[in-house]
């Protein structure tokens, strides 16, 4: 198969959330005067990331995620706080925040001079995104930034990429590729909506999902190798 339009996540694909993350909790907590971080934190992140998968599943609104998870935080450790409050702080210090993983640019320059359309194509919050994709420097690499809060719908759902689809010229999705690292998100949303996909795993995980990646890779430099023999 031929491949002209790859389209990438990019949390943990190529910007490096765990430490944005860890950076603007980081600011966050201090800012509210919170002396014991570390404890915070360890509460916190796997919260989060129950939380998201809730919004996968459709369990509970982005409104709803973005305004209580810093209440509940804070709740856990017996202070009462205004989640609506520290979540415009939190988004403030995450949009900030633009650390990419070790070769991102030179992957995204040697697709684009092999002839690859790259599109961006992100489950978060458009004011987040965007700040975070200026901070990285990698906006220019990307014909354009689909993001789930602007299209009102998300990954995995197959209407995500259907109005994908609509907005890129001469697109066919016989000929796109959905690069990521999450089965769930990426993986199942490209099984959703009839893509190929390349699973990114640099750590080896298990697939004990429903969700079947077209090919499997640990590195930038097997996903370059990968695309020089399909």
């Amino acid at each position: 198969m031929t491949y002209k339009f790859l389209l990438f996540d990019l949390d943990h694909t190529l910007l490096d959330f765990d430490t944005a993350e860890d950076v603007a909790l980081t600011q966050l907590l201090k800012e509210e005067g919170v002396e014991d971080i570390q404890a915070y934190k360890d509460y916190y992140v796997p919260m989060n990331k129950l939380l998201w998968k809730d919004l996968e599943l459709k369990m509970i609104t982005k409104k709803e995620l973005v305004n209580t998870r810093f209440a509940k935080l804070f709740a856990h450790f017996g202070i009462e706080k205004d989640g609506t409050y520290l979540a415009e702080r939190y988004q403030f210090f995450l949009s900030k925040q633009g650390q990419t993983f070790p070769g991102v640019e030179d992957l995204l320059r040697k697709l684009i001079s092999q002839g690859y359309e790259l599109y961006a194509a992100t489950n978060g919050i458009t004011y987040i995104q965007t700040g975070r994709l200026k901070q990285s420097g990698i906006s220019p690499f990307f014909k354009e930034i689909f993001i789930s809060e602007q299209l009102h719908t998300q990954k995995p759902d197959a209407e995500f990429y259907e109005k994908i689809g609509a907005r890129i010229p001469n697109f066919n999705k016989n000929h796109a590729l959905m690069i990521g690292d999450s089965l769930s998100a990426d993986i199942q949303g490209g099984n959703n909506a009839g893509i190929d996909t390349i699973w990114y795993n640099p750590h080896h995980l298990k697939n004990k999902s429903l969700a079947q990646p077209t090919y499997e890779i640990d590195s930038y430099q097997a996903l370059l190798d990968c695309l020089g023999f399909l």
